[in-house]
């Protein structure tokens, strides 16, 4: 085994502190350096100590969360991952395009179950920060029937860890093709997931939703899949509609990339477009294959540019992704294929 991972605690709870610790250390891989109360000390503390990861608490004495993330990211980029009660949604949405990593929401109950839930989430964000690379920042993203007249251009995304700020900047090299609708498998507590669709629709042109069982995809909308649930695109009477089916024991994901992307394939065929961006793990490996396999377009964000490139890398493994791309091409890409598409179509 090598090093161990060092973390930095940054939360103004003694109790919060003493946990995460625990929870932290658990595994032998991680080691806890040392702690702050506010952001003021946390700040010296990580220019001194230098922890490969930072735990934050966003609401503190002194020197609050997000100018933490401000003077940070300018002096010594760090990967930090926030830790937010449920209460504060949108500070979290902030905090991940100010350059935080990700983010963990807090148990509401301290109860064992709870925090073993805890500990394992921690822990995985914990490793995956290892592959987080300086500068790699996002802040401040159908059969014949259904094609048919004015049946909108569907672009399915998936994501996982860095994929609020790239889903953000993803639709805004879209705004030139306000056309377009869009489905978006992004790994979120479900609790964050409606807050995170109206944070998008208040800042781009589109019509941005939490997706609903039965919704009938229209242009100009974002549809995001509700935490826990998967976002499953489905034909009947000649339109394009949603389903949001519930997970099954063998799921991992939920929602899961692979299911949006399979359904995509089976409603859309050689016309499918499937982009799978910044996220740790394999999710969008297998839905790849399956758009690839009907001939539709898939695309993924490049090491470049991903916060972490496990999703991306995953995909481009299996030899079915058609193009890489940087995330600031990737809008401006996707936009002119739509275009391409519409003048074949006449539409």
């Amino acid at each position: 085994m090598g090093r161990p991972l060092t973390v930095l605690v940054i939360d103004d709870s003694a109790t919060n502190r003493r946990t995460l610790t625990t929870l932290l250390e658990s595994s032998d891989e991680v080691m806890v350096l040392d702690w702050a109360g506010d952001g003021e000390e946390g700040l010296r503390k990580v220019l001194d100590l230098k922890p490969d990861v930072v735990t934050l608490d966003l609401e503190m004495p002194r020197l609050g969360g997000h100018t933490f993330l401000r003077l940070l990211m300018r002096a010594s980029p760090t990967p930090v991952i926030v830790i937010s009660s449920y209460a504060h949604k949108s500070d979290v949405f902030k905090a991940l395009e100010l350059g935080a990593f990700d983010f963990i929401a807090k148990p509401p109950r301290s109860t064992p179950e709870a925090l073993e839930i805890l500990r394992r989430e921690l822990l995985d964000k914990v490793f995956a920060a290892r592959h987080v690379k300086s500068g790699a920042r996002h802040g401040a993203a159908l059969r014949s029937s259904v094609l048919s007249g004015d049946a909108p251009q569907v672009i399915a995304v998936g994501a996982s860890t860095g994929g609020p700020p790239a889903v953000q900047r993803l639709l805004e090299g879209l705004a030139s093709e306000p056309s377009v609708s869009v489905l978006v498998s992004q790994h979120m507590p479900s609790q964050f997931t409606r807050a995170f669709a109206e944070r998008l629709d208040r800042i781009g042109p589109f019509t941005v939703t939490e997706a609903c069982e039965g919704d009938v995809v229209a242009p100009g909308h974002v549809y995001i899949a509700p935490g826990g649930r998967h976002l499953v695109l489905t034909e009947r009477a000649g339109r394009m509609e949603l389903r949001t089916p519930g997970p099954v024991p063998a799921d991992k994901y939920a929602p899961s990339v692979d299911r949006l992307f399979e359904s995509t394939a089976e409603v859309l065929g050689s016309r499918a477009v499937a982009v799978v961006l910044t996220g740790m793990g394999a999710d969008g490996a297998l839905g790849v294959r399956c758009v690839r396999r009907e001939g539709g377009e898939t695309w993924a964000e490049s090491e470049d540019t991903a916060v972490v490139f496990g999703m991306p890398k995953e995909a481009i493994a299996t030899g079915a992704v058609t193009r890489v791309l940087t995330l600031d091409a990737m809008g401006t890409e996707l936009a002119a294929l739509v275009r391409r598409r519409r003048q074949s179509t006449g539409q």
